[in-house]
């Protein structure tokens, strides 16, 4: 069988930087995917991109899918064959449904049952006759958003400008939005021209003889290798932010790296704004010296050749210095506000209709502080540090550099108030209060930043809820699920052993006027789901997972742990007898009601063994779970398998007598409360 080289590429209108690499890799993994749904045998299969193509090469697709011979099973004998031992309409119906005729079947028994049973061929179909259905591959491409262009119907992320699908040296005929598939790409948009591409294999070299180079790595690789020409030239440091790069690399076709600069009296700008200016607004890289210290320089990256690359620095300068000049000013200006003026100009800005406003916010972070650090037991002047964090950390929300630069937030703050006289622990604070900004980014350090933190995020997602805000599918304006993840990821962070529905319990008390009882039960629930997805991705197992969730202890450092230790005794000998005997307590205990246990009723040994055991073992786990140790804990608890498996072969739980069934059951009840502080052991399987 022959093997040909295929490609398909779409031209596209200049694609949004950020949704170009998961276009490209979605379209490679939907070709990939069509492929192998198809039978057809190929080789590698290279994915590229640029912002106005994307393209993808693959390498030995068969000519013709395989020939598949199969048996299809038909029905049972007795229903084939008719009293008189003719062909019945079922077989005649099962053959014709195979392309087969009763003259082919055979009978098979299966489970002591012969049924029907015909050889069916399926001839496979020549690759050229089936790639006409890269059309709806394309088509089927999912974008975050699409546009309508012309008088087209279809909507998609650019318009389409052109299509090349090729198999081998031949055009693949499709149409998509009146644009024909043919073998011509075009190059760069200024330096290139159109361009046929001879062969599939050809692409990448056509393309980069028009100035393109369509692998987006190869892209990558020499933006890197002109940074790092450039800093050994000039003996500068130019940081790379992945991020940046990435969305730089998917700007352009043909990178070329230039630098230019900018009045050194821009430097008295806090770092954070310099840097912010020339990378979130410009995409520009900043430029250190070997010390760290930034220096009046700036790095871009054109998309063309070198030739006029001074034209091209000092078009940049402009656009840059005016940026600056702007910071500059609003630097200035912010320096004449005070602090507290600040903040009483938070009263008259709305936070939401039906939480009232960003002053109310804060007043209310303020007292949820105040409880957070009476819980954790801090220290007077650290009380002091975090009442004064807590009652000015929105305060930059309302100056000139943040209005301008919103993701400067807490950053500007902390500047703000150092420059303001405010105390270190204060000002590290405000802008901690933030963190975790994003699924990477790290907790707050300090214990201040880190109790205004939880405070800030508790009165959010506590304040909607209680307003019923609640997030359902991907829809999520408030950010709600990033919220809760941030509380989750600080109390870890801290290890801070603060029970989930008591802090929620606390913020929503700040709402009194608004219906809590079942915003608390659908903020456990939603904070459940956080945990649940934390632990998923340490690869923990699901059962175990709900085990630890239907627990009666909802303490996120403890739930963790709890589920770690479980997965690591998963893979001991006894863990089945274990988890069986004490899930067989907690499944008794369901019949039975909370109440004292009177000793004097006992009448076996193994009804006092097993008493003496908890009493002893409630103890034991009470002093382990105060110094955090859950894996001891559930070695107590796995200490009594023993003597709960003599108890049951002893002890009959459903006496006769009310009164000694009644106290057994009240036995039980106790003794399942203490497992399921640690786990419902009953949700998990074992064989």
């Amino acid at each position: 069988m022959s093997k040909q080289d295929l490609l398909i590429e779409i031209g596209l209108e200049e694609v949004p930087a950020h949704y170009v690499t998961d276009a490209m890799n979605q379209f490679s993994e939907k070709v990939t995917n069509w492929l192998k749904d198809q039978k057809l045998s190929f080789g590698t299969v290279k994915a590229y991109s640029t912002p106005r193509r994307l393209a993808v090469l693959v390498k030995d697709v068969a000519d013709k899918q395989p020939d598949i011979e199969e048996e299809a099973k038909g029905p049972a004998k007795k229903i084939a064959l008719d009293e008189n031992g003719n062909w019945s309409k079922a077989a005649i119906g099962f053959t014709k449904g195979q392309g087969a005729s009763v003259d082919d079947i055979y009978f098979k028994e299966i489970k002591g049952v012969e049924y029907a049973h015909v050889q069916k061929f399926i001839a496979g179909k020549e690759t050229k006759e089936l790639l006409t259905e890269m059309r709806q591959i394309i088509t089927g491409l999912t974008f975050p958003k699409n546009m309508r262009w012309g008088s087209q119907e279809m909507r998609y992320i650019r318009p389409i400008k052109w299509l090349v699908a090729l198999f081998g040296k031949d055009v693949i005929p499709f149409e998509i939005a009146g644009v024909h598939t043919n073998s011509f790409s075009y190059g760069h948009r200024f330096l290139g021209a159109k361009v046929e591409i001879a062969a599939p294999s050809l692409y990448e070299a056509a393309l980069l003889e028009q100035f393109v180079i369509a692998d987006p790595v190869k892209r990558k690789e020499a933006i890197v290798n002109q940074l790092t020409d450039l800093e050994k030239a000039q003996d500068w440091v130019i940081p790379v932010d992945e991020d940046l790069l990435e969305e730089v690399n998917n700007l352009v076709e043909y990178p070329t790296v230039l630098f230019g600069n900018f009045e050194k009296e821009y430097l008295a700008l806090p770092d954070e704004v310099l840097v912010t200016t020339m990378k979130e607004h410009q995409r520009y890289f900043p430029v250190r010296n070997q010390s760290g210290q930034l220096q009046p320089f700036f790095v871009t990256v054109r998309n063309g050749d070198h030739h006029h690359l001074e034209n091209v620095a000092r078009g940049n300068e402009k656009v840059l210095r005016a940026r600056l000049s702007d910071a500059n000013f609003f630097y200035k200006e912010d320096q004449k506000l005070k602090i507290e003026d600040a903040v009483q100009k938070l009263n008259k800005i709305v936070f939401h209709e039906e939480l009232g406003t960003l002053g109310e916010k804060v007043n209310r972070i303020v007292m949820l502080s105040g409880l957070l650090a009476e819980k954790l037991g801090v220290g007077s002047e650290e009380k002091q540090d975090i009442k004064r964090a807590a009652s000015i950390c929105k305060f930059d929300l309302v100056t000139n550099m943040v209005y301008e630069f919103p993701e400067l937030q807490g950053k500007i703050g902390e500047k703000y108030a150092r420059i303001s006289g405010e105390k270190e622990a204060v000002s590290i604070a405000i802008n901690e209060h933030y963190m975790p900004r994003h699924a990477e980014d790290e907790a707050p350090a300090s214990t201040v930043g880190a109790v205004v933190a939880l405070a800030d995020k508790l009165d959010t997602i506590s304040g909607f809820f209680a307003i019923g805000k609640i997030p359902t599918g991907s829809q999520d304006p408030y950010a709600l699920r990033r919220q809760a993840s941030g509380i989750v990821q600080i109390l870890l962070h801290k290890k801070w052993k603060l029970e989930l529905p008591e802090l929620i319990q606390m913020a929503l008390t700040l709402f009194g006027d608004k219906e809590t009882v079942e915003a608390s039960k659908e903020l456990q629930a939603f904070f459940k789901l956080r945990i649940k997805y934390l632990l998923a991705e340490e690869e923990i197992r699901y059962d175990l997972v709900e085990a630890v969730l239907d627990s009666s202890t909802f303490e996120v450092t403890s739930m963790v742990e709890r589920a770690k230790v479980l997965e690591a005794a998963s893979s001991e000998e006894d863990f089945k007898e274990t988890v069986e005997a004490l899930a067989r307590v907690m499944n008794i205990a369901k019949k039975g009601a909370d109440q004292e246990i009177n000793v004097q009723l006992f009448d076996s040994e193994y009804e006092r063994s097993l008493y003496e055991a908890y009493v002893d073992a409630a103890e034991r786990i009470n002093t382990q779970k105060t110094a955090g140790n859950e894996r001891e804990v559930y070695h107590i608890l796995a200490s009594l398998k023993s003597v709960i498996n003599d108890y049951f072969e002893h002890t009959m739980v459903m006496s006769e007598d009310e009164n000694i069934k009644a106290n057994r059951l009240a036995q039980m009840v106790k003794l399942s409360t203490l497992i399921e502080s640690f786990a419902k052991m009953s949700v998990i399987l074992v064989k």
